[in-house]
């Protein structure tokens, strides 16, 4: 009897299928993203792994769960582990997406290769063995001979998902490594890889093999131009973790931020400095966010923001200058334009400086993106800072949202970072007024204020 044949058409831009060809996909309206795809319908080509065949699920009473007490696998990569919320979970699925050479292939090899005790399976489907080979001798550069790093690490150079299932089965690793899903393909399927279709198809087979054998998969995912995930978006809906790796490949420092977990916050960072030997975690960010500068000019303000649980000092750094070209310039650097220019029309009509025929730019120094309210206080400042060319005394760090009125805002969670100002020996900290919870704290000034005319007749007189 010959098998049942479907063909369908999916929009490779939101992944709706539809039963014929359409030049404009109804669901996302773009054009000539409709491409065909033939489903086989033969339950063999499927080809169920031996470990999930014989499972049939059936309805559990809740009081009889047992309750899963396997602890965490634990990680060398305390950044990586902070962000997955304490280590890698039996049986979920991350995925991780970021712009082409950031180094997400660096990162996850480097994690297979400084964790001997864990078993782990690099599935490359773009790069052969000997390429893996040389990034592996280069990030073992810093682990040094002698070490066991690299020994429970294998490479397998594989696309077909079928058959990365039997080597599993056959290697029983503690980790899987996917480099990357848009690589995979399976036999269900008769479209290419990288398509809608196949990238929905694989994800799915790989959630069922993970939860069957509780074996953690970790994939690498590309973005589009718009910085989305390539894929369909129920892609992200299927994993139990995303994480999105960015930075600018001009700067050494690399961000690592969560943005679903459903075994942890998505409120950390993991921060990473690219050297020659791989990715070093960077222990202590506020240093090196701030140098070692002797001296501040002027345009220049440190603010004491949050990046999840973690307090950090940033730089801000303002120019303000007149005109030339007649139409001012609003530039913003790691910071929302639209809000500098909310605050900018906030000091010209409450505080009366006349800022409409400048030119002002923002820079957020380290190449970070903030966009918490709590760093509002700090760009006025530097803004205002660099209009008179009057410098910010280096021992001054603020903190504090800035409303449509010229109020300041109390922030959450303020103690947290007056530790961090005092740690770094700073000795006056601007805090908003009514920030509860905050009492004197040994060694450093805080000057509670309620406006914005109150901070620059502290500052400037």
């Amino acid at each position: 009897m010959a098998a049942k044949v479907r063909s369908q058409y999916v929009c490779q831009s939101c992944g709706s299928a539809f039963p014929q060809w359409l030049g404009q996909c109804p669901s996302c309206k773009q054009w000539n993203t409709l491409v065909e795809e033939v489903r086989d319908r033969v339950e063999e080509k499927r080809g169920t792994p031996a470990s999930v065949k014989g499972r049939t699920p059936k309805p559990v009473a809740i009081g009889d769960i047992p309750a899963q007490d396997g602890p965490r696998i634990p990680l060398s990569d305390r950044e990586l582990a902070r962000v997955m919320g304490g280590g890698l979970v039996p049986g979920s699925i991350t995925l991780i997406g970021g712009e082409p050479g950031i180094g997400k292939s660096t990162l996850l090899l480097q994690t297979a290769l400084r964790n001997p005790h864990l078993k782990t399976l690099y599935v490359s489907g773009e790069e052969s063995e000997h390429q893996v080979k040389m990034r592996a001798e280069r990030l073992q550069q810093e682990v040094g001979a002698g070490t066991e790093a690299g020994s429970g690490c294998y490479v397998l150079t594989e696309t077909n998902t079928q058959n990365i299932f039997k080597h599993i089965e056959a290697l029983e690793p503690g980790l899987v490594v996917i480099d990357s899903v848009q690589t995979l393909h399976t036999a269900t399927l008769d479209a290419s890889p990288g398509s809608v279709g196949q990238v929905r198809e694989c994800t799915a087979e790989i959630m069922r093999f993970a939860k069957a054998t509780d074996v953690p998969f970790v994939l690498i995912g590309h973005i589009t131009k718009d910085g989305f995930i390539a894929g369909p978006k129920v892609l992200e809906h299927m994993v139990d973790c995303v994480l999105q790796f960015e930075g600018d490949r001009d700067h050494a420092y690399r961000l690592l931020r969560p943005l679903k977990n459903r075994f942890g916050s998505t409120n950390e960072l993991g921060i990473y400095e690219m050297h020659g030997t791989g990715l070093a975690a960077v222990e202590d960010p506020s240093q090196v966010l701030l140098g070692d500068r002797r001296e501040r000019p002027s345009g220049v303000a440190v603010s004491a923001t949050l990046e999840g649980q973690r307090p950090l000092l940033i730089e801000v750094q303002a120019l303000v200058s007149s005109a030339v070209y007649g139409t001012p310039q609003r530039s913003a650097t790691g910071f929302d334009l639209r809000r500098l220019n909310m605050l900018l029309a906030v000091l010209e009509k409450r505080c009366g400086f006349r800022l409409g025929q400048k030119d002002v730019f923002l820079n957020l120094a380290g190449g970070f993106r903030v966009e918490e309210p709590a760093i509002d206080l700090a760009v006025v400042c530097a803004v205002l800072s660099s209009n008179a060319d009057i410098a910010i005394p280096m021992d001054t760090a603020f903190c504090g949202e800035v409303g449509l009125t010229g109020e300041i805002r109390p922030v959450t969670r303020t103690e947290q970072r007056i530790a961090e100002a005092q740690k770094l020996g700073f000795a006056r900290v601007f805090v908003p007024k009514g920030t509860k919870g905050i009492g004197p704290v040994k060694g450093i000034e805080l000057v509670q204020v309620g406006q914005v005319n109150e901070v620059l007749s502290a500052l400037f007189g």
